[in-house]
């Protein structure tokens, strides 16, 4: 039973041959459990110089170790291995496959247009994640091999175009077969977010776009199932080149849930509700929620119906100016909170996606977001100054009306808040003009010590509208250093 003198007599009865090796594993059914393990340990240590791989890099071969490693049919899945020793066995075939799939470009072609199975998959996944890996799936064309093999699990039909026929009568697809669709869409993300997208034909991405799009909207056995399939059919959505997510609107209008301006929004309304869920549950959400925004941001940016059935939904007309945008409940609320998030990626992508439902319009972004909110994307796009965007001229000129509510407390409205405030008290009601200059003596003096302790540095919005250190700015402009102009700046102060 000591597998090192086990090992030793297998290879010096094979002499350490792969082909030997392998030529034993053709007989693996007459093989003692332990013997059977040693030659695939003696494979594991051989398989990792690729000078050596070819009697490894066969049918048979590939196969055998599949086979070995779990890999099986169906029928042959629910025959139960009753060895002691069989997951071990288990665990060193697929370590063989592993190392055989990362060193042989031949060997990875061969396992991805001949094995359809949730645990290969998932070790050519594994394989993905190493980076020269990347190279083989565009020159072999592996996203039209791994996308017809998703069409393969899902039993896809198609209909005119890119369009993928649906079916409402048809049961949930098994936890079994979304696994395995999984597998494939974790490592189609690894080959479209790696590689240069161009390589191969437009065409092959928009009918991976139109699959994925049936991936979204499929029902599986299992909430859980359902969104995190649907999580990893986003991740590479996002990922695809814009010109190809046209494929996700133009589709029969017929039998459609959800309908805008004549288009099928099924699809958009899908995606809504996964960043709604996605918001609510608050977690990861660097890695969770801004593929989705990313996605939903794109989108509206090119597509006019997309950004008018998200505006209706996220951006309504606003009623209600008493609550500030970040205490409100509604996906308008979600947003606007992660506008100050401490994740600079998850702050930018939430303000990024709101800026275009108001076709980057500075005065409509203030108007649902708040100044104090909308700052930070304002200030990185130079946009402080409140001028117009240059990017409205990409933009359909639909109005935006405003609500008899909204019209009426307009004037009342604190723009830097979002809401209507409370009037308060006048803070130097009752000093004379000497106690106000001191007041502003005082005042300055104070910003001056905190500057040059650098605690704070104060700003001044430029006329190209960015912020620069406000000392500066008065030395270029040579103001005068009167009390009463220095009482008629308008100082901010950058924390």
């Amino acid at each position: 039973n000591n597998i090192d003198v086990i090992l030793l007599e297998v290879s010096n009865c094979v002499c350490i041959q792969p082909c030997s090796l392998t030529g034993c594993l053709t007989y693996y059914g007459q093989l003692q459990p332990a013997v059977l393990r040693v030659c695939l340990h003696t494979l594991r240590i051989l398989s990792r110089d690729r000078r050596g791989l070819g009697p490894m890099v066969t049918d048979c071969a590939l196969f055998t170790l599949a086979y070995l490693g779990g890999i099986r049919s169906p029928q042959e899945a629910e025959v139960e291995d009753k060895e002691e020793d069989g997951e071990l066995c288990k665990k060193e075939a697929l370590k063989v496959l592993c190392n055989v799939i990362y060193n042989s470009p031949r060997a990875r072609l061969e396992t991805i247009r001949g094995l359809y199975h949730v645990m290969f998959y998932f070790n050519l996944f594994l394989c993905s994640v190493i980076n020269h890996v990347f190279i083989f799936p565009c020159q072999e064309h592996g996203v039209s091999v791994l996308t017809e093999a998703l069409e393969q699990c899902l039993a896809v039909k198609w209909g005119e175009g890119y369009e993928v026929l649906s079916d409402s009568t048809s049961p949930p697809i098994s936890k079994e077969v979304s696994q395995e669709v999984i597998e494939i869409l974790k490592t189609l993300f690894n080959i479209t977010v790696k590689s240069s997208l161009f390589q191969e034909d437009a065409a092959v991405f928009r009918h991976l776009a139109a699959v994925l799009r049936h991936c979204l909207l499929i029902s599986c056995d299992g909430e859980d199932t359902r969104e995190e399939l649907q999580g990893h059919t986003v991740n590479i959505m996002s990922a695809l080149p814009l010109m190809c997510l046209d494929v996700l609107l133009p589709v029969n209008v017929d039998q459609a849930s959800h309908k805008w301006e004549g288009v099928n929004m099924d699809c958009v309304h899908t995606l809504l509700l996964f960043m709604d869920r996605r918001l609510h549950k608050g977690q990861r959400l660097k890695e969770k929620l801004t593929p989705v925004l990313n996605l939903l941001t794109e989108s509206s940016r090119v597509h006019r119906q997309t950004r008018h059935y998200l505006r209706q939904k996220i951006l309504p007309p606003l009623r209600d100016v008493a609550t500030r945008p970040e205490q409100d409940n509604t996906l308008r609320g979600q947003l606007v909170r992660l506008m100050t998030h401490v994740d600079t990626d998850v702050k930018h992508c939430a303000a990024e996606l709101l800026f275009v439902l108001c076709k980057e319009n500075v005065s409509r972004f203030v108007k649902y977001t708040g100044y104090g909110n909308a700052a930070g994307l304002l200030a990185a796009r130079g946009l402080l100054n409140g001028r117009s965007n240059s990017g409205d001229n990409q933009y359909s000129s639909d109005s935006d009306s405003d609500t008899e509510e909204y019209r009426e407390a307009k004037s009342r409205i604190n723009l830097v808040t979002g809401r209507v405030e409370l009037e308060q008290p006048d803070p130097m009601e009752g000093m004379t003009e000497e106690e106000k200059e001191e007041e502003a003596r005082y005042l300055i003096s104070m910003i001056n010590r905190l500057s040059q302790y650098q605690i704070i540095q104060p700003m001044g919005v430029t006329a190209e509208g960015r912020l620069a250190p406000l000392w500066e700015r008065l030395i270029h402009l040579n103001l005068e250093r009167s009390s009463n102009s220095l009482l008629k700046q308008r100082l901010y102060v950058w924390a």
